[in-house]
This record gives structure tokens, sequence and C-alpha cells, in this order.
């Protein structure tokens, strides 16, 4: 097993207990983190010097739909009802599974160029096998680390999730499998029950979209099943009461925030004030290429600065002044991109800390300043001078390995010109 002694820069472990920051090795023995600290036992270790540069854990994007990457930027301005429209009421139909291929590879490079190293990427648009077997192929080929959520083209209410597709693909070191349900929201009672119990059966991360409304009676039949717990997934959380929110946080329930998308096509506003008061905290995901950017730091900042922003307002409202001291942290923030995320794919025990027995999911950032964490969170792509998955570097020197990104340039933008003429105006 080979090990890799990473010296000299500043380490974010995440871990508990341990400092925000701290001057560190990183000690890679296979594909775990053997150590982290001073004097380590660096023995027939590789040695890298990262001296002036900021390791954390790989961030984790925890909802996006991969798939679509090749109608990036389309939707800049989409509202919801017109991404519906004209995503999955049109175009999603001519999606061949040579366009759901790449389109997945195209996103998992994009997202490890940016240092992330885990993905929850919601596949639905499965109209055959083979749709799904291509963005599944794509998915591992781009050497990413993540959770393929097995996702359907939107049907009727009382439809189950094919659950026989879900048992047939195989996972792998890198790649487990969960479900991509329709969810309370869009199902009747039966089939959200149907759908709970069968991911639960199989041990699996069922996750689910709400938003733009109050929660149906399918809620309270999946919570009268007993089925609600740390495996189920809410993308969103917008329409969600504070009684409803409460009830899945005690369940050990994740919520994932998409924020830019989420205020900017009228989900609704992000539900991170609601959580943080439970004492919980959102994950985050970017949701779509075709209408925001896949950059899960900024949609860490953006949350941020959006919980900020309520909460002067309400302070205002109450004193008649802003707040005078910040009420979320840069540190939070930067753990909802990666703990959380982590925590919410089922990968806690994993990924998301630097620390000994995790894997050795890491970012090494080109980056400095007097406070590390606000560096790390204010990182651009261009920062990102590597990135390791498994004791294995999937980016060297600000350039991606194992890939011949011209061919895959131009296979994206094959794939892009046959799906936009079938993109309503």
């Amino acid at each position: 097993m080979s090990r890799i002694l990473l010296h000299g820069a500043h380490v974010i472990t995440m871990a508990p207990h341990r400092p925000d920051a701290e001057a560190a090795d990183v000690l890679i023995d296979g594909d775990s983190i053997a150590a982290v600290g001073d004097g380590l036992d660096a023995t027939g270790a590789e040695i890298v010097d990262v001296t002036g540069r900021i390791i954390m854990p790989g961030l984790v994007n925890a909802h996006l739909h991969t798939w679509q990457t090749a109608l990036r930027g389309t939707g800049a301005d989409w509202t919801l009802a017109d991404y519906l429209g004209r995503m999955h009421g049109a175009v999603a139909r001519h999606y061949r599974p040579e366009d759901m291929r790449i389109g997945t590879l195209a996103g998992a490079l994009s997202q490890l160029d940016r240092g992330t190293t885990t993905v929850g990427d919601w596949c639905h648009n499965t109209p055959t096998p083979e749709h799904t077997d291509a963005a599944l192929d794509g998915l591992r080929a781009s050497g990413v680390r993540g959770v393929f959520l097995h996702g359907t083209p939107y049907s009727a209410a009382d439809a189950a999730h094919p659950v026989g597709e879900v048992d047939r693909l195989p996972d792998g070191p890198l790649l487990g499998i969960g479900m991509a349900i329709r969810g309370p929201q869009l199902s009747t009672p039966d089939a959200a029950v149907a759908d709970f119990r069968a991911a639960a059966e199989r041990g699996l991360v069922v996750s689910m979209h709400q938003s733009g409304g109050a929660p149906g009676p399918a809620w309270a039949a999946v919570r009268a099943a007993g089925l609600l717990g740390p495996a189920t997934n809410v993308v969103h959380g917008a329409g969600l009461t504070g009684q409803w929110l409460e009830i899945l946080v005690d369940a050990g329930a994740s919520i994932t925030s998409t924020p830019e998308n989420e205020l900017g096509q009228g989900h609704g506003c992000p539900v991170t004030g609601d959580l943080l008061r439970l004492g919980a905290a959102p994950s985050l995901g970017t949701d779509t290429d075709a209408v925001t950017p896949a950059d899960v730091l900024s949609a860490a900042r953006i949350a941020l600065a959006h919980q900020r922003g309520r909460d002067h307002e309400d302070h205002r409202r109450d004193t008649g002044s802003f707040a005078l001291t910040a009420t979320v942290t840069a540190k939070q923030a930067l753990g909802w991109a990666t703990v959380e995320g982590a925590r919410a794919l089922g990968l806690a025990d994993r990924v998301g800390r630097l620390e000994a027995g995790m894997r050795a999911d890491l970012v090494v950032l080109d980056s400095s300043g007097p406070n590390p964490v606000a560096a790390a969170l204010y990182a651009a792509a261009g920062d990102v001078e590597a990135v390791m998955i498994a004791g294995r570097w999937r980016k060297r020197d600000h350039a991606l390995l194992d890939v011949d990104l011209g061919t895959v340039r131009a296979q994206l933008r094959d794939s892009a010109a046959h799906l936009l003429p079938h993109v309503p105006a």
C-alpha cells in the first residue's frame, strides 16, 4: 500500500476536537488517513511539500443533476415553472444514452476540478435501462466518490418506484446506490410509504424534493409507518412547517439546500435558520448546471450571506439596529459543504473530516491568509491545486489527471448540439 506524507500546510480537519486550522502534516496509508499531526513516522512514505497551502476535506455536493451538464447556463433566467416545463416536459425526452453518459462524466469532472470529491447524483431521466447504465458509467469513469440516486421521469402520483431497476445496479468501492423518489409531496400516501419501505429494506439513502408548497398527507403516512430516519434526505425543504422540520430533525433526517437555485427559481427561501434554531444544519447542493453554477463553495457563501441578512433584518426589526456580532460563522458554512454533506449521503463514517481512519479524500488549496477557514470558504476553482480521492491524486498542479479533456469537451459539444434544438424558446 502506498504511503504519502503531506508536509507543511495549514490543515482544516473539520474534526470537532481539533482547532479550526492548524499547522500539521497529513499521513496517508493506502486509501485512508493514518494520522494528522506533527512528528509523524513517515517511514517509506513519499513526502509532498505543500508549504503555504491549505489542506481541507474534499467538498460534498449532496444534490445535483449531472445529466443536465450539456445544457449549462441554458436556463439562467428560468423560473421553476420554466425549468419543469422546458427541461422535464420537453428536452429530457430527447436525451439519448450517450447524452446521459457525457453529461454525467463532464458534470462529475467539473466537480472534481472545483474540489468536490463526493457527489449525490440525482439521476431522474431514466426512461430506459440503457439511459441509467450510461449515466452510471459516466459517473464511474470520472473517478469521483458518490451516491448514484436512481430516479424516474415524472409520472403518476400512485406509481411506485421501479425497485427492480435499483436492485440490478452495481455499487463499487467509490460509488453507492440510493433512491431518488418522487416523495410525499408528489406521491399518494400508499406510493410514498412503499418507496420509503423499499429503501429501508435495502439499507439505501432515500432522497426527495420538497418545495413550493405545504407538505401533503403522504408525509403523515410515512411518519405513521415509522419510516423517517437518518437515511431520509429532503432536498430544499421549503414549505415544510416548523413542526415538520422538527419532526425530521428529531428523526435524524437530513435537509439539503441548494440556495442559489432556491432563491432564483422560486422554490422558497433556504431553511438554514430554521434548522440552526433546532440544533441542526443543512447540507448543500448546486442542483443543475442548466440554471446555476456547479460550485459548492459558492452555495455555502450564498447560504451564509442569506442567513446573516435575515438575522440582521430580524435584529433591526426588534432593536432598530443590525446585529453587532455574526450570527453564523464561516466555519459553520464550511461544515455544511463537508461534514453535513457526508451525513446526508450516509457517508459520515468515511468522508467529510480529516482524521485517522477516514478515507483520504482531500483538497489542497493554493491559497493562504491569516484565517485559513475564511481562505478556504472564499476559494475559487482556480485555487484548487490538487484533489485526492481514496489516496489517489485526481488533480495535481491545477490540472485534472487521467482524463482526455479534449475528447470530453468535444463529446459534450456534440450532445449540446443535439439537445439545444429541443429546448422550447
